[in-house]
């Protein structure tokens, strides 16, 4: 089976989900943190090894915390994946940090302070705020006029 097989996108995905279920509302460690995601999973061809990326939405030290409670965990989640999913071989988990929900929050948050401070600036030139209804409004002047 290839890497990127129809298949394997299938099980990688189907692993995502199963394991996404299982650290939310099966895993009692207190270290996981109950906002931890399952970014993705990566299941090698052969089925014995899974990269499995975690993101926490919160600081470093509660990833580190998420991050040992899963790696301690891994025998439990490896088992419950094995009966909630039917494959030839159950794959070792490999758990890896990733702060691409955190990454994008931020963005997020930037850019909304961009756009205050854009809108604040037109206000002070005494500019009129360009909106979807001006925009049609300014469209729809321009057609008539031609």
């Amino acid at each position: 089976m290839r890497k990127n097989s129809v298949k394997n996108r299938r099980i990688n995905e189907e692993v995502q989900r199963v394991l996404g279920e299982i650290i939310r509302g099966g895993l009692k460690d207190p270290r996981v943190s109950p906002l931890t995601s399952v970014t993705a999973v990566e299941v090698a061809p052969d089925l014995k090894s899974c990269r499995v990326r975690i993101s926490v939405y919160g600081n470093e030290k509660q990833l580190e915390e998420t991050m040992q409670g899963l790696k301690s965990a891994s025998g439990f989640l490896r088992g419950e994946l094995a009966r909630r999913i039917n494959l030839r071989h159950t794959p070792e988990l490999r758990f890896i940090g990733d702060d691409s929900i955190a990454y994008g929050v931020e963005m997020s948050h930037r850019i909304d302070e961009v756009t205050a401070m854009d809108r604040q600036a037109q206000q002070e030139r005494g500019e009129e705020e360009i909106t979807e209804e001006t925009a049609e409004e300014t469209e729809e002047e321009t057609t008539e006029e031609t």
